[in-house]
């Protein structure tokens, strides 16, 4: 599908909004896509919390709290590949819509067994583990059709606005999670989480995209080895996905101990977590629009090169936080910061990869990230509750900035590979 090509009307619209980051919402599809994952992902953000504070409500302990958030992101380590294949295969607007009904039926899951009184750590961290494993299968054919809705300049911003918008959802659902919990329903919850999946039924059913183009590539351990292969062999699909793990191991433990932080280092509990969520979210939401901007103004991989940099330094701040006020605000920026690297290195990975092997090349991408954030959340948070939360995040915060130092001093090679391609 060749996106579609914007009216006279909407080019004066876009005149007057001035942001390159809002141009792919003048495109029908993309805005209907993007409008339903912003409903749903409401929804999945009132669920994480109410997920996160009842978890360490029941057990007292950050290494449960990491489990849970391990469960969510685990499957994007091991079922993405064949996600990935699949969206390269098969008909993209299908297979999302089979795995989003899955999670509707998790979602439900969930609230009938708190409804019952029945829920334990056990089975909210199993239930919570089949809700990835159906979001690790349709999430790559989901990033896979972005470039089908939107032309090739509009791809940074298209994909900061779906950064946007999965932030925007980190603002508001928070901040409805404390209104139903200071109400006492976990119930509720998980209720609204899955009626919020019907916004992405529709909007399915509403966009066409075109069907992968026909291979002989063979079966699905064949498909998925030479997507693989396609990964290492494009230097700058192959420096990204490495970053994206690095990162993910080093940095992204933060998000899940969120709750852990609000608990043991300030003493509070659902209120202190949405507050903390909440500021990720805003601080999300703003890198997102201005990144597009910054990046025409001074270069896409200057751009992310120095969130590189600033990322693990406000993530220091937020470790050394002394109250909860200077820790919101200092994670206001780190969730500026966060989506600067994110999406800058998800765009390598959208511009470098080969059309054929997209979807197999991003799956690649995530489970890079999927494997390694769930490691890395459950060992800093069992280093957490041994040593401090506070030293543990400082630490790896300073190993991260140790790291792209050496490798800027030493492989100039890998920064140059995430410039555009050609």
């Amino acid at each position: 599908m060749i996106p579609e090509e914007p009216q006279p009307a909407a080019v004066a619209r876009r005149g007057l909004l001035g942001l390159p980051s809002l141009q792919p919402l003048h495109r029908r599809n993309f805005a209907l896509v993007w409008g339903a994952a912003l409903v749903s992902n409401i929804g999945s953000w009132v669920q994480t919390v109410a997920v996160g504070v009842l978890v360490t409500e029941l057990t007292g302990q950050a290494r449960w709290t990491g489990l849970v958030a391990a469960a969510a992101f685990l499957p994007l380590g091991l079922l993405s590949p064949v996600g990935g294949a699949l969206a390269d295969r098969v008909d993209r607007r299908r297979l999302l819509l089979l795995t989003t009904l899955g999670e509707t039926g998790f979602a439900v899951l969930l609230a009938a067994l708190s409804a019952t009184g029945r829920i334990n750590p056990a089975d909210l961290t199993l239930t919570v583990l089949g809700m990835g494993c159906m979001a690790a299968i349709g999430f790559p054919a989901y990033q896979a059709i972005l470039p089908d809705l939107v032309p090739r300049e509009e791809l940074l911003g298209a994909i900061s606005l779906s950064s946007a918008q999965y932030n925007m959802g980190r603002v508001v659902g928070p901040a409805l999670a404390g209104i139903v919990l200071a109400a006492g329903s976990y119930t509720l919850a998980f209720v609204l989480n899955a009626v919020s999946f019907g916004a992405v039924l529709v909007a399915i059913a509403l966009v066409r995209v075109p069907p992968p183009t026909p291979d002989d590539e063979g079966g699905l351990r064949r498909r998925i080895v030479a997507g693989a292969r396609g990964a290492w062999a494009e230097p700058g699909c192959r420096t990204a996905i490495l970053g994206i793990a690095t990162a993910a191991l080093l940095l992204s433990p933060f998000i899940a101990l969120i709750p852990a932080v609000a608990l043991k280092l300030f003493g509070e509990g659902e209120g202190a977590t949405a507050v903390l969520v909440t500021a990720q979210g805003v601080g999300a939401v703003a890198g997102a629009l201005v990144l597009p901007s910054l990046a025409q103004r001074f270069g896409r991989r200057r751009v992310l090169a120095a969130n590189l940099l600033v990322l693990p330094g406000v993530l220091l701040l937020y470790a050394l936080a002394p109250s909860l006020v200077f820790a919101t605000v200092a994670l206001a920026a780190v969730g500026a910061a966060y989506i600067g690297i994110l999406s800058g290195l998800g765009t390598v990975v959208q511009l470098r990869a080969p059309t054929a092997l997209r979807g197999r090349i991003l799956s690649l991408y995530m489970v890079a990230l999927g494997t390694v954030y769930p490691i890395g959340a459950v060992v800093q948070g069992a280093l957490g509750d041994v040593v401090g939360l506070r030293t543990v995040t400082a630490g790896c915060a300073a190993a991260f900035v140790a790291v792209v130092l050496v490798v800027r001093a030493t492989r100039p090679d890998l920064v140059a590979s995430l410039d555009d391609p050609g």
